[in-house]
Protein backbone atom coordinates (compact mmCIF):
# COMPACT_ATOMS: atom_id res chain seq x y z
CA UNK A 1 0.00 0.00 0.00
CA UNK A 2 2.93 2.33 0.63
CA UNK A 3 3.98 2.06 -3.02
CA UNK A 4 0.47 2.93 -4.14
CA UNK A 5 0.37 5.82 -1.68
CA UNK A 6 3.64 7.14 -3.12
CA UNK A 7 2.26 6.84 -6.65
CA UNK A 8 -0.81 8.87 -5.75
CA UNK A 9 1.33 11.53 -4.08
CA UNK A 10 3.46 11.89 -7.24
CA UNK A 11 0.37 12.36 -9.42
CA UNK A 12 -1.39 14.73 -7.04
CA UNK A 13 0.24 17.98 -8.31
CA UNK A 14 -1.31 17.34 -11.74
CA UNK A 15 -4.79 17.58 -10.19
CA UNK A 16 -4.17 20.44 -7.75
CA UNK A 17 -4.72 24.09 -8.56
CA UNK A 18 -2.57 25.10 -11.51
CA UNK A 19 -2.04 21.51 -12.67
CA UNK A 20 -2.87 20.22 -16.14
CA UNK A 21 -5.74 18.11 -14.81
CA UNK A 22 -7.04 20.63 -12.28
CA UNK A 23 -10.66 20.27 -13.44
CA UNK A 24 -10.57 16.57 -12.57
CA UNK A 25 -9.27 17.06 -9.03
CA UNK A 26 -12.40 15.73 -7.37
CA UNK A 27 -12.21 12.51 -9.39
CA UNK A 28 -8.69 12.04 -8.04
CA UNK A 29 -9.83 12.98 -4.54
CA UNK A 30 -12.63 10.40 -4.67
CA UNK A 31 -10.21 7.57 -5.46
CA UNK A 32 -7.67 8.72 -2.90
CA UNK A 33 -10.08 9.05 0.01
CA UNK A 34 -11.82 5.80 -0.93
CA UNK A 35 -8.60 3.88 -0.29
CA UNK A 36 -6.90 6.03 2.34
CA UNK A 37 -8.06 7.97 5.40
CA UNK A 38 -8.34 11.70 4.58
CA UNK A 39 -5.81 13.98 6.29
CA UNK A 40 -8.34 16.76 6.79
CA UNK A 41 -8.33 18.45 10.19
CA UNK A 42 -10.11 21.41 11.72
CA UNK A 43 -8.57 24.88 11.63
CA UNK A 44 -6.02 26.26 14.09
CA UNK A 45 -8.78 27.39 16.44
CA UNK A 46 -11.15 25.15 18.37
CA UNK A 47 -11.10 21.45 19.09
CA UNK A 48 -9.04 19.04 16.99
CA UNK A 49 -10.78 15.74 16.23
CA UNK A 50 -9.20 12.76 14.50
CA UNK A 51 -11.67 10.16 13.26
CA UNK A 52 -11.12 7.58 10.52
CA UNK A 53 -14.88 6.93 10.23
CA UNK A 54 -15.67 9.56 7.61
CA UNK A 55 -18.70 9.48 5.30
CA UNK A 56 -17.08 7.00 2.92
CA UNK A 57 -16.42 4.55 5.76
CA UNK A 58 -19.95 5.12 7.03
CA UNK A 59 -21.37 4.21 3.64
CA UNK A 60 -19.03 1.24 3.26
CA UNK A 61 -20.45 -0.15 6.50
CA UNK A 62 -23.89 -0.16 4.91
CA UNK A 63 -22.49 -1.87 1.82
CA UNK A 64 -20.89 -4.55 4.00
CA UNK A 65 -24.22 -5.05 5.77
CA UNK A 66 -25.86 -5.70 2.39
CA UNK A 67 -23.34 -8.34 1.31
CA UNK A 68 -25.24 -11.22 3.01
CA UNK A 69 -28.35 -10.27 1.01
CA UNK A 70 -26.28 -10.04 -2.18
CA UNK A 71 -24.63 -13.44 -1.67
CA UNK A 72 -27.92 -15.10 -0.83
CA UNK A 73 -29.54 -13.45 -3.85
CA UNK A 74 -26.81 -14.74 -6.15
CA UNK A 75 -27.40 -18.30 -4.96
CA UNK A 76 -31.19 -17.96 -4.98
CA UNK A 77 -31.35 -16.66 -8.55
CA UNK A 78 -29.46 -19.70 -9.80
CA UNK A 79 -31.42 -22.00 -7.50
CA UNK A 80 -34.76 -20.70 -8.80
CA UNK A 81 -33.62 -21.22 -12.39
CA UNK A 82 -32.83 -24.90 -11.88
CA UNK A 83 -36.10 -25.47 -10.02
CA UNK A 84 -38.05 -23.82 -12.83
CA UNK A 85 -36.54 -25.95 -15.60
CA UNK A 86 -36.81 -29.18 -13.61
CA UNK A 87 -33.12 -29.74 -12.93
CA UNK A 88 -31.43 -30.59 -9.63
CA UNK A 89 -30.45 -27.25 -8.03
CA UNK A 90 -26.97 -28.07 -6.76
CA UNK A 91 -25.15 -25.44 -4.72
CA UNK A 92 -22.16 -24.41 -6.85
CA UNK A 93 -23.92 -24.46 -10.24
CA UNK A 94 -26.61 -22.26 -8.66
CA UNK A 95 -23.98 -19.85 -7.32
CA UNK A 96 -22.12 -19.66 -10.62
CA UNK A 97 -25.25 -19.05 -12.67
CA UNK A 98 -26.52 -16.53 -10.14
CA UNK A 99 -23.22 -14.65 -10.23
CA UNK A 100 -23.35 -14.59 -14.02
CA UNK A 101 -26.79 -12.99 -13.85
CA UNK A 102 -26.44 -10.67 -10.86
CA UNK A 103 -22.92 -9.24 -11.08
CA UNK A 104 -23.53 -7.49 -14.44
CA UNK A 105 -26.58 -5.74 -12.93
CA UNK A 106 -24.48 -4.52 -10.01
CA UNK A 107 -21.68 -3.33 -12.31
CA UNK A 108 -24.07 -1.49 -14.63
CA UNK A 109 -25.70 0.29 -11.68
CA UNK A 110 -22.34 1.40 -10.28
CA UNK A 111 -20.94 2.48 -13.66
CA UNK A 112 -24.06 4.41 -14.71
CA UNK A 113 -24.45 6.13 -11.36
CA UNK A 114 -20.71 6.71 -11.02
CA UNK A 115 -20.58 8.50 -14.36
CA UNK A 116 -23.39 10.81 -13.27
CA UNK A 117 -21.70 11.47 -9.92
CA UNK A 118 -18.38 12.20 -11.65
CA UNK A 119 -20.00 14.52 -14.17
CA UNK A 120 -21.75 16.57 -11.48
CA UNK A 121 -18.55 16.68 -9.40
CA UNK A 122 -16.56 18.10 -12.31
CA UNK A 123 -19.24 20.60 -13.34
CA UNK A 124 -20.08 21.77 -9.83
CA UNK A 125 -16.49 21.48 -8.59
CA UNK A 126 -17.28 19.56 -5.42
CA UNK A 127 -16.15 16.18 -4.05
CA UNK A 128 -17.91 13.10 -5.42
CA UNK A 129 -20.87 12.25 -3.23
CA UNK A 130 -20.19 9.09 -1.25
CA UNK A 131 -23.86 8.20 -0.92
CA UNK A 132 -23.80 6.32 -4.21
CA UNK A 133 -21.63 3.62 -2.63
CA UNK A 134 -24.86 2.46 -0.97
CA UNK A 135 -27.31 3.38 -3.73
CA UNK A 136 -25.29 1.49 -6.34
CA UNK A 137 -25.77 -1.70 -4.32
CA UNK A 138 -29.36 -1.07 -3.25
CA UNK A 139 -30.68 -0.62 -6.77
CA UNK A 140 -29.64 -4.09 -8.05
CA UNK A 141 -30.88 -5.82 -4.90
CA UNK A 142 -34.44 -4.59 -5.41
CA UNK A 143 -34.55 -5.51 -9.11
CA UNK A 144 -35.76 -8.77 -10.70
CA UNK A 145 -32.94 -10.86 -12.12
CA UNK A 146 -34.47 -10.68 -15.60
CA UNK A 147 -34.37 -6.88 -15.78
CA UNK A 148 -32.64 -5.64 -18.99
CA UNK A 149 -29.30 -4.01 -18.27
CA UNK A 150 -30.18 -0.88 -20.23
CA UNK A 151 -33.17 -0.38 -17.96
CA UNK A 152 -30.92 -0.68 -14.91
CA UNK A 153 -28.66 2.03 -16.35
CA UNK A 154 -31.60 4.27 -17.28
CA UNK A 155 -33.29 3.91 -13.88
CA UNK A 156 -30.01 4.55 -12.05
CA UNK A 157 -29.26 7.70 -14.03
CA UNK A 158 -32.83 8.96 -13.59
CA UNK A 159 -32.85 8.38 -9.84
CA UNK A 160 -29.43 9.91 -9.19
CA UNK A 161 -30.23 13.02 -11.24
CA UNK A 162 -33.88 13.57 -10.29
CA UNK A 163 -33.97 12.24 -6.73
CA UNK A 164 -30.58 13.52 -5.55
CA UNK A 165 -28.49 15.83 -7.71
CA UNK A 166 -31.27 18.32 -8.43
CA UNK A 167 -31.62 18.75 -4.65
CA UNK A 168 -27.89 19.35 -4.18
CA UNK A 169 -26.39 15.87 -3.85
CA UNK A 170 -25.79 13.56 -0.91
CA UNK A 171 -27.37 14.82 2.28
CA UNK A 172 -29.89 17.00 0.45
CA UNK A 173 -32.18 14.47 -1.26
CA UNK A 174 -35.81 14.32 -0.20
CA UNK A 175 -36.58 10.90 -1.69
CA UNK A 176 -34.80 7.60 -1.25
CA UNK A 177 -32.74 7.27 -4.43
CA UNK A 178 -32.94 3.47 -4.80
CA UNK A 179 -36.71 3.43 -4.29
CA UNK A 180 -37.02 6.19 -6.88
CA UNK A 181 -35.19 3.97 -9.39
CA UNK A 182 -37.61 1.11 -8.76
CA UNK A 183 -40.62 3.43 -8.94
CA UNK A 184 -39.37 4.81 -12.26
CA UNK A 185 -39.15 1.33 -13.76
CA UNK A 186 -42.48 0.26 -12.29
CA UNK A 187 -44.33 3.10 -14.00
CA UNK A 188 -42.19 3.30 -17.16
CA UNK A 189 -41.72 -0.41 -17.88
CA UNK A 190 -44.23 -2.28 -15.68
CA UNK A 191 -44.07 -5.56 -17.61
CA UNK A 192 -40.35 -5.91 -16.83
CA UNK A 193 -40.60 -5.37 -13.07
CA UNK A 194 -43.98 -6.82 -12.09
CA UNK A 195 -45.82 -10.05 -12.71
CA UNK A 196 -43.98 -13.29 -13.50
CA UNK A 197 -40.51 -11.87 -14.23
CA UNK A 198 -38.61 -13.13 -11.20
CA UNK A 199 -37.05 -16.30 -12.62
CA UNK A 200 -34.45 -16.69 -15.35
CA UNK A 201 -35.09 -19.50 -17.84
CA UNK A 202 -32.32 -18.88 -20.35
CA UNK A 203 -32.73 -21.03 -23.45
CA UNK A 204 -34.73 -23.63 -21.52
CA UNK A 205 -38.46 -24.06 -20.98
CA UNK A 206 -40.10 -24.10 -17.57
CA UNK A 207 -41.60 -27.38 -16.41
CA UNK A 208 -45.31 -27.96 -16.88
CA UNK A 209 -47.43 -26.09 -14.39
CA UNK A 210 -44.57 -23.91 -13.15
CA UNK A 211 -45.39 -20.40 -12.01
CA UNK A 212 -42.79 -17.96 -10.75
CA UNK A 213 -45.29 -15.79 -8.92
CA UNK A 214 -44.07 -14.25 -5.68
CA UNK A 215 -45.90 -15.03 -2.41
CA UNK A 216 -47.49 -11.58 -2.50
CA UNK A 217 -48.73 -12.18 -6.04
CA UNK A 218 -50.24 -15.49 -4.94
CA UNK A 219 -51.89 -13.74 -1.98
CA UNK A 220 -53.34 -11.01 -4.21
CA UNK A 221 -54.75 -13.57 -6.65
CA UNK A 222 -56.19 -15.62 -3.78
CA UNK A 223 -58.05 -12.54 -2.63
CA UNK A 224 -59.56 -12.10 -6.10
CA UNK A 225 -60.57 -15.76 -6.17
CA UNK A 226 -61.99 -15.63 -2.65
CA UNK A 227 -59.56 -18.30 -1.46
CA UNK A 228 -57.70 -18.31 1.87
CA UNK A 229 -54.18 -16.98 1.35
CA UNK A 230 -52.42 -19.74 3.28
CA UNK A 231 -54.39 -22.37 1.34
CA UNK A 232 -53.49 -20.68 -1.94
CA UNK A 233 -49.79 -20.63 -0.98
CA UNK A 234 -49.92 -24.34 -0.12
CA UNK A 235 -51.75 -25.15 -3.37
CA UNK A 236 -49.36 -23.15 -5.55
CA UNK A 237 -46.58 -24.77 -7.55
CA UNK A 238 -43.99 -23.92 -4.90
CA UNK A 239 -46.28 -25.03 -2.10
CA UNK A 240 -46.82 -28.41 -3.70
CA UNK A 241 -43.13 -28.78 -4.50
CA UNK A 242 -42.30 -29.27 -0.85
CA UNK A 243 -43.48 -26.48 1.40
CA UNK A 244 -41.48 -23.69 -0.23
CA UNK A 245 -44.16 -21.21 0.83
CA UNK A 246 -44.30 -22.37 4.43
CA UNK A 247 -43.28 -19.82 7.11
CA UNK A 248 -39.78 -21.22 7.69
CA UNK A 249 -38.83 -21.11 4.02
CA UNK A 250 -40.41 -17.67 3.66
CA UNK A 251 -38.11 -16.58 6.50
CA UNK A 252 -35.09 -18.03 4.68
CA UNK A 253 -36.18 -16.44 1.39
CA UNK A 254 -35.71 -19.26 -1.13
CA UNK A 255 -38.56 -18.23 -3.44
CA UNK A 256 -38.95 -16.00 -6.53
CA UNK A 257 -38.56 -12.30 -5.75
CA UNK A 258 -36.13 -9.41 -6.17
CA UNK A 259 -32.45 -10.32 -6.17
CA UNK A 260 -31.67 -9.47 -2.56
CA UNK A 261 -34.91 -8.60 -0.81
CA UNK A 262 -36.49 -12.01 -0.11
CA UNK A 263 -34.47 -13.35 2.83
CA UNK A 264 -35.55 -12.09 6.25
CA UNK A 265 -32.62 -14.00 7.76
CA UNK A 266 -30.04 -12.15 5.67
CA UNK A 267 -31.77 -8.85 6.42
CA UNK A 268 -31.44 -9.61 10.14
CA UNK A 269 -27.71 -10.21 9.65
CA UNK A 270 -27.45 -6.83 7.95
CA UNK A 271 -29.52 -5.20 10.69
CA UNK A 272 -27.19 -6.64 13.33
CA UNK A 273 -24.17 -5.10 11.56
CA UNK A 274 -25.83 -1.69 11.21
CA UNK A 275 -27.03 -1.59 14.81
CA UNK A 276 -23.75 -2.88 16.23
CA UNK A 277 -21.77 -0.19 14.39
CA UNK A 278 -24.29 2.52 15.22
CA UNK A 279 -24.91 3.23 11.54
CA UNK A 280 -28.56 2.13 11.40
CA UNK A 281 -31.35 3.11 13.80
CA UNK A 282 -32.99 0.14 15.52
CA UNK A 283 -35.94 2.39 16.32
CA UNK A 284 -36.70 2.86 12.63
CA UNK A 285 -36.35 -0.86 11.92
CA UNK A 286 -38.45 -2.01 14.85
CA UNK A 287 -41.17 0.59 14.41
CA UNK A 288 -41.60 -0.38 10.76
CA UNK A 289 -42.06 -4.04 11.63
CA UNK A 290 -44.42 -3.16 14.49
CA UNK A 291 -46.49 -0.93 12.21
CA UNK A 292 -46.91 -3.73 9.66
CA UNK A 293 -47.75 -6.28 12.33
CA UNK A 294 -50.29 -4.05 14.09
CA UNK A 295 -51.97 -3.22 10.78
CA UNK A 296 -52.02 -6.92 9.96
CA UNK A 297 -53.77 -7.62 13.27
CA UNK A 298 -56.32 -4.86 12.61
CA UNK A 299 -57.00 -6.44 9.22
CA UNK A 300 -57.57 -9.78 10.93
CA UNK A 301 -60.11 -8.25 13.31
CA UNK A 302 -62.09 -6.40 10.64
CA UNK A 303 -61.50 -8.82 7.78
CA UNK A 304 -63.93 -8.56 4.89
CA UNK A 305 -61.79 -10.45 2.37
CA UNK A 306 -59.29 -13.29 2.39
CA UNK A 307 -56.22 -11.07 2.11
CA UNK A 308 -57.21 -9.30 5.33
CA UNK A 309 -57.53 -12.70 7.00
CA UNK A 310 -53.90 -13.61 6.26
CA UNK A 311 -51.93 -14.04 9.52
CA UNK A 312 -50.30 -10.73 10.44
CA UNK A 313 -46.78 -12.15 10.69
CA UNK A 314 -46.90 -13.18 7.02
CA UNK A 315 -46.57 -9.51 6.08
CA UNK A 316 -43.15 -9.49 7.73
CA UNK A 317 -42.02 -12.74 6.07
CA UNK A 318 -43.07 -12.08 2.47
CA UNK A 319 -42.09 -9.35 0.05
CA UNK A 320 -39.53 -6.66 0.70
CA UNK A 321 -40.72 -5.38 4.07
CA UNK A 322 -37.73 -6.69 6.04
CA UNK A 323 -35.25 -5.42 3.44
CA UNK A 324 -36.97 -2.06 3.30
CA UNK A 325 -37.07 -1.74 7.08
CA UNK A 326 -33.34 -2.40 7.41
CA UNK A 327 -31.87 -0.61 4.39
CA UNK A 328 -34.47 1.86 3.07
CA UNK A 329 -36.33 3.17 6.09
CA UNK A 330 -33.00 3.82 7.86
CA UNK A 331 -31.73 6.14 5.11
CA UNK A 332 -30.03 8.84 7.25
CA UNK A 333 -31.06 11.62 4.85
CA UNK A 334 -34.67 10.99 3.87
CA UNK A 335 -35.87 9.50 7.19
CA UNK A 336 -37.09 11.35 10.27
CA UNK A 337 -34.30 12.53 12.58
CA UNK A 338 -35.95 13.24 15.92
CA UNK A 339 -36.12 10.25 18.27
CA UNK A 340 -39.89 10.39 18.63
CA UNK A 341 -40.22 11.12 14.93
CA UNK A 342 -38.36 7.90 14.10
CA UNK A 343 -41.01 5.84 15.88
CA UNK A 344 -43.83 7.66 14.09
CA UNK A 345 -42.10 7.57 10.71
CA UNK A 346 -41.25 3.86 10.79
CA UNK A 347 -44.62 2.84 12.25
CA UNK A 348 -46.53 4.67 9.51
CA UNK A 349 -44.38 3.07 6.81
CA UNK A 350 -45.28 -0.37 8.18
CA UNK A 351 -48.97 0.53 8.34
CA UNK A 352 -49.01 1.98 4.81
CA UNK A 353 -47.15 -1.02 3.41
CA UNK A 354 -49.87 -3.40 4.57
CA UNK A 355 -52.67 -1.07 3.47
CA UNK A 356 -51.22 -0.80 -0.05
CA UNK A 357 -50.69 -4.56 -0.25
CA UNK A 358 -54.17 -5.51 0.90
CA UNK A 359 -56.37 -2.82 -0.63
CA UNK A 360 -54.59 -2.22 -3.95
CA UNK A 361 -54.89 -5.40 -6.06
CA UNK A 362 -52.91 -3.82 -8.90
CA UNK A 363 -49.77 -3.52 -6.76
CA UNK A 364 -49.14 -6.44 -4.35
CA UNK A 365 -45.94 -4.99 -2.83
CA UNK A 366 -46.29 -1.82 -0.78
CA UNK A 367 -42.95 -0.95 0.83
CA UNK A 368 -41.75 1.13 -2.13
CA UNK A 369 -44.70 3.51 -2.24
CA UNK A 370 -44.89 3.66 1.56
CA UNK A 371 -41.24 4.71 1.88
CA UNK A 372 -41.48 7.34 -0.87
CA UNK A 373 -44.66 8.82 0.63
CA UNK A 374 -43.18 9.00 4.12
CA UNK A 375 -39.94 10.49 2.74
CA UNK A 376 -42.01 13.52 1.78
CA UNK A 377 -43.72 13.66 5.18
CA UNK A 378 -40.58 13.08 7.31
CA UNK A 379 -39.71 16.82 7.66
CA UNK A 380 -43.29 17.53 8.73
CA UNK A 381 -43.12 14.80 11.38
CA UNK A 382 -39.86 16.22 12.75
CA UNK A 383 -41.33 19.74 12.73
CA UNK A 384 -44.31 18.79 14.89
CA UNK A 385 -42.15 16.72 17.23
CA UNK A 386 -39.82 19.69 17.77
CA UNK A 387 -42.76 22.07 18.26
CA UNK A 388 -44.30 19.70 20.81
CA UNK A 389 -40.98 19.57 22.69
CA UNK A 390 -40.80 23.35 22.75
CA UNK A 391 -44.31 23.68 24.14
CA UNK A 392 -43.66 21.01 26.78
CA UNK A 393 -40.44 22.69 27.94
CA UNK A 394 -42.11 26.10 27.94
CA UNK A 395 -44.87 24.77 30.20
CA UNK A 396 -42.29 23.29 32.56
CA UNK A 397 -40.44 26.61 32.65
CA UNK A 398 -43.62 28.56 33.43
CA UNK A 399 -44.61 26.06 36.12
CA UNK A 400 -41.22 26.38 37.82
CA UNK A 401 -41.31 30.19 37.62
CA UNK A 402 -44.66 30.32 39.40
CA UNK A 403 -43.55 28.06 42.27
Amino acid sequence: MKAFRDLLDKQKPLFEKGGKLEKFYYLYEAGETFMFTPNHVTGPKGAQIRDANNLKRYMMTVVIAMIPCLLFGIWNMGYQHFLAVGEEPEFWPSVLLGAELVIPIVLVAYVAGGLVEGLFAVVRKHPINEGFLVTGMLIPLIMPVTIPLWQVALATIFSVVIAKEVFGGTGMNVLNVAMTARAFLYFAYPTDISGDVWTYYGDKVAVEGYTGATPLAVAAQANIDGEAVTAALDASWFGQLGGYFEPWNLFLGAYPDSIGASSVLMCLVGAFILILTGVGSWKLMLSTVLGAYVMGLINNIFAVNTFMEMPAYYHILIGGLAFGAVFMVTDPVSAAHTETGKWIYGFLIGVLTVIIRVFNPAYPEGIMLAVLLMNVLAPLIDHYVVEANKKRRLKRGIARATV
